[in-house]
């Protein structure tokens, strides 16, 4: 059952780019954008966490923090970090229990037999840990409603 607006966010502990463990629950009493993405340099997750950097000076004049999470490795979220520029933590759930919890798994993804990644989602958790927003797309394919996610933080 994915998370849902309403219900305390479900803490965790994944760790970023250098291997170093980060919890939800380091980031208390500030507004959270956990954007969940199915693969490092993939088009649509390219374009979506481009998205979310070229507006962080706005998220951050909200109070809000913005998580990438993948199931991508560390390496692999630190290559594509550093690629695109990005300068909000990339978390890597390897083991795929964080995105199972949270927003379900794409089997097969990209047409690929056994490859398992996370569904594109995006919650917005308010600084007591509530869930104010979730969006869980159906398709890979789709990049999330950036206007929506705006409009749940502001």
């Amino acid at each position: 059952m994915p998370v849902s607006v309403g219900q305390k966010a479900p803490d965790f502990t994944l760790v970023d780019t250098v291997r170093k463990p980060h919890t939800l629950s380091e980031f208390a009493g500030k507004k959270v954008i956990l954007a969940f993405y199915p693969g490092a340099f993939t088009a649509i997750c390219e374009k979506e966490l481009c998205s979310f950097r070229d507006s962080i000076t706005q998220f951050n004049s909200l109070n809000a923090q913005v998580i990438g999470v993948s199931v991508d490795t560390p390496f692999s979220n630190k290559a594509f970090g550093e690629k695109n520029g990005i300068t909000f933590p990339l978390l890597s759930d390897y083991s795929r229990y964080v995105s199972s919890q949270y927003c379900g798994l794409v089997n097969n993804f990209a047409g690929l037999i056994g490859l398992t990644a996370s569904n594109r989602a995006v919650f917005v958790i308010d600084g007591s840990g509530k869930v104010t927003y979730a969006w869980i797309s159906e398709n890979p394919g789709v990049e999330p409603p950036y206007d929506e996610i705006k409009k749940a933080i502001a």
